[in-house]
This record gives C-alpha cells, sequence and structure tokens, in this order.
C-alpha cells in the first residue's frame, strides 16, 4: 500500500484542507445506515485522523478535526431536516439552521479532539484515541447525543457482536484503531499483515460470538401493529379515524396472537378522555393484552406515555418516558419562549412533555418483564441498562415519521439492534411508519415490516442469552481503554520527543 501520508492532496492546507476533511468526513459517514459501506468509511476515518495528526499548530488541529467532523454529521445526520418539513409554515425556516446548527455543534466534540492531539504532540494513534474519546463525549455531555456513532458502522457486521462485551464506545475506538492501521505507514511488511491478522480475528471472534437462531416454535407470539400515519396527517381530524381503524383492524385479526403492541402515541385522544375508545381497542383485542402509545395529563403536565390493557380490558400498567428530545418534545423554558413562538414540535403545551420517573419494567404475564422504550430513549444504551432488574425483552414503541424515509429510520432500527446485542435481549419493536421488527439477542432482525407499510406482523418472541459483560460493566471498560491507551501514547510520545531534544 502506498504511503498516503506522502500523498498531495493529504497534506493540503488552507481552504482546500478544510475541504479534503470535510469530504473525508462525507466518505465516512457512509458507514452508517442506509449505506453500510464499511470499508470505505475505515479508509475515510483513518485519512481523516491522519490529516489531524499532520496539523503543525492546535489552531490548525482544531480545525482540520471540525471540518471532518462537519462533513461527517451533515450526511450522517441528515435526516435532522425531515422533522423541521412536517409543518412547513410553523418550523421549516429552521431546517437549514438545524442541519448546519447540529453538524457544526456535533464536530466541535472533533475539533477539540483534533486540537489537544496536535497541543500534547499525541502523533497519529493519539488522534484515534482522543476522537474516540470525544465520541464518547458527545453520548453524555448536554443529556447526550449518541446517535450515529463511529462504531455504528459494524452494525451489518459480525464485529458489532463485541458490544455485548465493549458497548459502542469500545466499536468505536475499534473502528478508530483500525482506520489508523489501514493508512499508517508500512515501513515494513508484516506490520500490515499484524493488521490484517488481528482484523480477522476479530471478524471470526464476532462470528463465533453471533452463534446460530434459536428454535421459536414453543415461544409465544407477539403482534406488532403499523399503522402507518405519515406525521402530516396525524393528527389531522380528516385522517384519524382511517388509522385509528387500520389498528383496529390488525388486533382483530386472527389467528390470536399473546400480545398486541401498537406504536407511540398511536390512539388519538388522552388518556384521561379514551374511555370509549378504549372500548373499541379491548373488543379488538378479546382478551389478548395490548401494550399502546397514549399522551396523558397529569394536572398540567402532559406525558408521553405507554400503558397496558390488560385481558379484561383495563388499563392496569402505565409507563412515562423520561428521557425527552430537547426541542422536539420540550423547550427549555418553554413557557417563556412559547411567547416567541418557539415550541416543541411535538406539542404546543408551554413547557412541552414533562419526564417521567425513570424506567421501570412492565409485567406482561406468561411473556415475562419488559422494559417499555419510547422511541429517542432506545438511543442510550446507558438508559436501558438502568432498568431497575434484568428484563426478559426490550420494547420499543416510536414514531419514526418523524425522520423522514431516507436514513433516519433505518439509523434508528439500527441501534435498536445494537441494544438487543449489548444486553443479551430481544427487541420487540413497534413504529407507526416502519420499521416495525422483531430482533433476536444477537441483532438479527427476525421479522419486520418495511418502511411505509400499513399492516401487522406476528412472530415468536426470541428467548434472551445469559447477562452479558456490557450490561455488568457498561461503558466501563471502554473508558478504561480510553484511559489506558491515552496516557501510554502520550507518555510514548514524550519520551520521543525528550530522545529528539537530547
Amino acid at each position: 500500500m502506498a504511503e498516503v501520508a506522502s500523498w498531495r492532496w493529504v497534506r493540503a492546507e488552507g481552504r482546500l484542507g478544510l475541504l479534503v476533511s470535510a469530504g473525508m468526513g462525507v466518505v465516512a459517514a457512509t458507514g452508517q445506515e442506509p449505506f453500510d459501506l464499511w470499508f470505505l468509511s475505515l479508509c475515510a476515518l483513518g485519512v481523516g485522523v491522519l490529516r489531524v495528526s499532520l496539523a503543525e499548530t492546535a489552531r490548525q488541529g482544531f480545525w482540520r478535526g471540525w471540518a471532518f467532523g462537519f462533513g461527517y454529521f451533515a450526511l450522517a445526520l441528515s435526516w435532522i431536516i425531515e422533522p423541521f418539513l412536517v409543518d412547513l409554515a410553523r418550523h421549516g425556516w429552521m431546517a437549514p439552521f438545524a442541519l448546519i446548527g447540529m453538524a457544526g455543534g456535533m464536530a466541535l466534540f472533533w475539533g477539540a479532539a483534533g486540537g489537544i492531539t496536535i497541543r500534547l504532540r499525541m502523533g497519529l494513534w493519539g488522534a484515534a484515541v482522543l476522537l474516540a474519546a470525544a465520541e464518547f463525549l458527545r453520548s453524555y455531555l448536554f443529556t447526550g447525543f449518541p446517535w450515529a456513532l463511529i462504531g455504528h458502522i459494524w452494525i451489518e457486521t459480525p464485529l458489532a457482536q463485541w458490544a455485548a462485551i465493549v458497548g459502542p464506545q469500545g466499536l468505536t475506538l475499534l473502528a478508530l484503531l483500525f482506520g489508523t492501521a489501514f493508512v499508517m505507514p508500512r515501513g515494513r511488511g508484516w506490520r500490515g499483515a499484524l493488521v490484517g491478522l488481528a482484523f480477522a480475528l476479530f471478524w471470526i471472534g464476532g462470528t463465533a460470538l453471533q452463534g446460530t437462531p434459536e428454535d421459536l416454535a414453543d415461544r409465544p407470539v407477539v403482534r406488532l401493529v403499523q399503522p402507518n400515519a405519515p406525521q402530516h396527517q396525524k393528527w389531522d381530524p380528516a385522517h384519524i379515524p382511517t388509522f385509528f381503524r387500520r389498528g383496529v383492524a390488525a388486533t382483530e385479526a386472527a389467528p390470536r396472537p399473546d400480545l398486541i403492541i401498537w406504536p407511540e402515541t398511536s390512539v388519538p385522544v388522552a388518556l384521561d378522555r379514551a374511555e370509549r375508545t378504549l372500548a373499541v381497542m379491548a373488543d379488538a383485542a378479546a382478551g389478548v393484552p395490548l401494550v399502546f402509545g397514549i399522551q396523558r395529563f397529569d394536572g398540567r403536565q402532559i406525558y408521553n406515555s405507554a400503558a397496558l390493557l390488560d385481558g379484561e380490558g383495563r388499563v392496569s400498567q402505565i409507563y412515562d418516558k423520561y428521557h425527552l428530545v430537547p426541542f422536539g418534545e420540550y423547550v427549555p423554558f418553554g413557557n417563556v419562549m412559547a411567547r416567541f413562538g418557539i415550541h416543541g414540535m411535538a406539542t404546543t403545551q408551554g413547557d412541552g412533555f414533562s419526564a417521567g420517573p425513570g424506567p421501570v419494567l412492565m409485567n406482561l404475564g406468561g411473556l415475562g418483564q419488559a422494559l417499555p422504550l419510547i422511541c429517542y430513549e432506545a438511543v442510550f444504551p446507558n438508559d436501558v441498562g438502568a432498568a431497575p432488574e434484568r428484563p426478559d425483552f426490550l420494547m420499543q414503541l416510536t414514531n419514526d415519521a418523524w425522520f423522514g424515509q431516507i436514513s433516519g429510520p433505518y439509523q434508528h432500527l439500527a441501534q435498536a439492534r445494537l441494544r438487543a446485542i449489548e444486553q443479551g435481549l430481544p427487541m420487540v419493536r413497534a413504529a407507526n411508519t416502519g420499521v416495525s421488527a422483531v430482533i433476536d439477542s444477537k441483532g438479527r432482525v427476525l421479522a419486520a415490516l418495511p418502511l411505509g407499510v400499513a399492516g401487522h406482523v406476528d412472530h415468536p418472541l426470541p428467548a434472551p442469552t445469559s447477562r452479558t459483560i456490557y450490561n455488568v460493566t457498561g461503558d466501563l471498560l471502554a473508558l478504561s481503554a480510553l484511559i489506558t491507551l491515552f496516557f501510554a501514547i502520550w507518555a510514548y510520545q514524550s519520551a520521543v520527543a525528550r530522545r529528539f531534544v537530547d
């Protein structure tokens, strides 16, 4: 392999250099859904990291890192404009600012990693580790946003199975180390052979961890209902009856399952005013437990909730979403901001939705205990791991109509698959417009309804596997690896610098 660092365009500076870095970011983002070009992404990650490490000043390192991140997030998060297009008159003007602001804001983490790399003289491998640390920080700071992590490029490969041990942050570190190894100066042939061998071992290990699908012959059957309500029509009085009738028809269809799940906010009235609506749903369910998404009021507070209509037609359990979407489901200082016409997109009620108390389990009788996750909550592995005790399966109710039909819904599904691998738990996912899916504990999609299709899918519920290492340790292993590598590289680079001075 040619020595990439000697290529002229890799060393480009000024505005051209920023365009090169941004371009590498765009190519790196093709490892995300719906492209899944993981090898192309690895190469671009390596070049982007290399460009950062070749910067001559911390300022230059910052801007190279920032441009790299801006290109990456501009493509990976391009779906962010879709919610603003649902109501053009109210939110359309915000769409370009949202994409530029989100991409630029997330890129600040990458820029900081670049500046610190040069300031501390961390070199090529230090740049890779610091970029992994930047991804770690953006997953937690300011309520966190671990969407489109670099490590998500592995989800369609056997290497995703390592998430059961090191989690998504570990996958990110792995991607950056391999990407960097692919572009580093080879020197001797044995270095390239060693990198190839390490990659092969991780690939084979991931395949072994995945195993083979289980026999589901005697497992209970779950029905996922997908009414396919486009967001611009979802709350339109002229269309609400159509979507509700679709849900009812899917619920009463034969043969009868053991559990029925409707998606997020699929019931068109608030829980405290839904007596007649729930009676219709109970008749359609005919004794089968039904979990559904609904909004509910408690005084002046409004919640985005999931509720269980039990076999006797009573609402016996309620879960309130607690990890809300900033500026989507709530606006900080919402009552003040509302005076200026700024509201959360999902509600116009002052501050927006209120947060529930935290994760709870829903007892579903013979099916076991489920951990309800409403939409955005399935993005956060630390939230899933915060359940009061280990559930038997994960249950996501979501409305991905907000995300359009290009990349957002597929990225959301990919993250649901990763949550299943991390926890060793199956995931059942009811999505308003798709993709509704039954996912086993190894992240395999066993049954699904495609995007933009109305209907339902029945499938046996996979069994959980044993508790994973990640379930016990969370991100501690990845954090420990980052800290160890940082100080090892820093110490080595410092020793090299002293030897050069001497």
